[in-house]
């Protein structure tokens, strides 16, 4: 779920906090190719919860590193590294789950990105791949509720953890969104919204409409914003399975229209 806090009329990014490096980002495996993004020369863990084996194209071996154990992968790429499709197998069931894989330079100062858990419904139900028990550390209200708003999103809802006073609100769904991320060919569409005392989150999904790869950068974000979380840090081309994302936008006092810079007025001619 990278903070940075940068006062003014544009963002307020929050992705590398040391809190949040607690956190646990949560993929869905609905038998569609999952994205995993990388830095360059940073291991990144995922959590399988299962003994598996895992196919590695030729080619990649000697930039991607791949190492298996107790239920968990270790990625580590030693270069860029376009996307690169791994098949991870149940060495049990024999099941397939396929991640995508694109490795890339981190920017300065960021932080390193925080460890994957994969998780279906269907494991889930037989009491597999659930998510690890929460333990009650400090946490600051921005990181807690954009935790809230992912889980809300992309966990069972059994498994969602409790935010004592926390409400949904509304949220227009046809809300402009054309000044969230002018610099990037995306389409922005509001999805939902929740408040705890006075701090809201909104989760707004973001679609590249662009044929190439998109890398998003909470700094190109425009907006009164305390702190913003991609769930996936690159888009993938246009029709693609990695094409969609979803930003956590925290505010404060206000809910995501009052923080949004306004429309540009085209004078008619």
């Amino acid at each position: 779920m990278r903070w940075a806090v940068i006062r003014g009329a544009v963002l307020m990014a929050v992705l590398g906090l040391a809190p949040l490096s607690q956190a646990v980002e949560i993929l869905r495996w609905e038998r569609l190719p999952l994205s995993v993004s990388l830095q360059v020369g940073e291991e990144r863990v995922v959590f399988v919860d299962r003994r598996v084996r895992v196919g590695v194209p030729a080619g990649v071996g000697a930039r991607l590193r791949v190492q298996s154990a107790g239920g968990a992968l270790y990625l580590r790429a030693s270069e860029a590294l376009g996307p690169t499709r791994l098949q991870v197998q149940d060495v049990d069931s024999g099941a397939l789950l396929l991640l995508d894989v694109v490795a890339s330079a981190a920017a300065a100062g960021e932080a390193p990105l925080e460890p994957l858990r994969i998780v279906s419904e269907e494991a889930a139900t037989a009491g597999e791949m659930e998510l690890p028990t929460p333990r009650p550390t400090p946490t600051p209200l921005p990181v807690a509720l954009t935790r809230y708003a992912a889980q809300m999103l992309y966990a069972p809802l059994r498994t969602v953890e409790p935010l004592l006073g926390i409400a949904r609100v509304g949220l227009r769904p046809d809300l402009p969104l054309q000044t969230l991320l002018p610099a990037l060919p995306v389409q922005a569409r509001a999805l939902a919204a929740w408040r705890l005392d006075d701090y809201w989150v909104s989760a707004v999904r973001l679609s590249n409409q662009s044929t190439r790869w998109l890398e998003l950068d909470p700094r190109a974000l425009q907006g009164a914003f305390v702190a913003a979380t991609f769930q996936h840090a690159t888009l993938g081309p246009a029709g693609e399975a990695t094409d969609t994302t979803v930003v956590y936008l925290v505010t404060r006092g206000q809910g995501l229209a009052g923080a949004l810079l306004p429309v540009p007025v085209v004078p008619a001619q």
